[in-house]
């Protein structure tokens, strides 16, 4: 298929779920996207920088002549907030099989001013024209099955740290993980869940962009609390995901000076490593 039909093909396949009606952009000049950021998506009073991510990944797919997000790098100005918003995109390169891009995403104060809360530069092209050679060293992550791992629902009280975001999303999370909702961390900085969105909408490579930012913080199992904010975060997606739920693997190695990165890898129900992704975070330490 052609490079701009397969990008008309994913551009229509946008349906009706929830995810894609609260990350819908709405063009008002070439490169100019109105949209609001939905209450939906917010962990405390934040909203999530996944779902962000998502928001100016669609703005992006739609601005560029290829569709599909290939490597995303975002910096997190300011923290974003429901409501009205912008986005602005420039088109840095074009190529015949990736395109190069970037947008910033820009709220209102309360004075008026055009605050950025995000800026990002991405690469997009067609992930259905890569060849199938994989070769690899990395394995799916050794997650028990679903019945026997846990979600916010399946708690006496709503998990420590969950918010709206929680209703939108399936959930289930590797008992290995859960020490800290139990107050009792293992000091490993490791998470591992089941990933899904809650109205049974299918992965695509725009979805994935949320995923690897959806688990709850790694911070919990190395005994901290509260809002871990991104800095920067870098996601490259490797192939289209297959239908079914995601198994996704978040570590953390290194807590200094206030910050902790995050690695992230996604796996479909094909066992195929489906993208990738480190951030750089600030933790609340004491």
């Amino acid at each position: 298929m052609p490079e701009a039909a397969s990008a008309a093909a994913t551009r229509a396949a946008i349906g009706d779920s929830e995810f894609d009606r609260d990350t819908a952009v709405h063009r008002r000049a070439p490169g100019v996207y109105a949209l609001d950021l939905s209450a939906g998506w917010t962990i405390i009073n934040a909203v999530n920088g996944g779902y962000l991510l998502a928001v100016l990944g669609r703005a992006l797919g739609d601005a560029l002549p290829h569709a599909d997000p290939f490597t995303v790098s975002a910096h997190y100005l300011t923290a974003s907030r429901p409501g009205p918003a912008l986005v602005r995109t420039e088109t840095v390169r074009t190529g015949r099989t990736l395109s190069t891009g970037q947008a910033s995403l820009f709220q209102f104060d309360d004075e008026g001013n055009e605050v950025e809360r995000i800026r990002v530069l991405a690469s997009y092209g067609d992930l259905d024209a890569l060849p199938d050679d994989v070769r690899t060293s990395a394995t799916p992550p050794a997650i028990p099955p679903m019945d026997r791992c846990f979600g916010p629902e399946d708690g006496p009280a709503p998990v420590e740290g969950s918010s709206a975001i929680a209703d939108r999303l399936m959930l289930k999370l590797d008992p290995a993980t859960l020490g800290w909702a139990l107050g009792q961390p293992s000091g490993r900085g490791e998470m591992r869940a089941w990933f899904g969105l809650a109205d049974g909408r299918d992965a695509d490579p725009l979805s994935l962009l949320l995923a690897v930012d959806a688990l709850p913080p790694t911070a919990f199992e190395l005994g901290l609390k509260g809002w871990v904010p991104t800095v920067e975060l870098t996601v490259h997606v490797r192939c289209r995901p297959a239908p079914g739920p995601l198994r996704v693997s978040v570590t953390t190695r290194n807590l200094a000076g206030g910050f902790l990165e995050e690695d992230a890898e996604v796996w479909d129900s094909a066992d195929r490593l489906v993208a990738q992704s480190r951030q750089l975070a600030r933790a609340r330490l004491g």
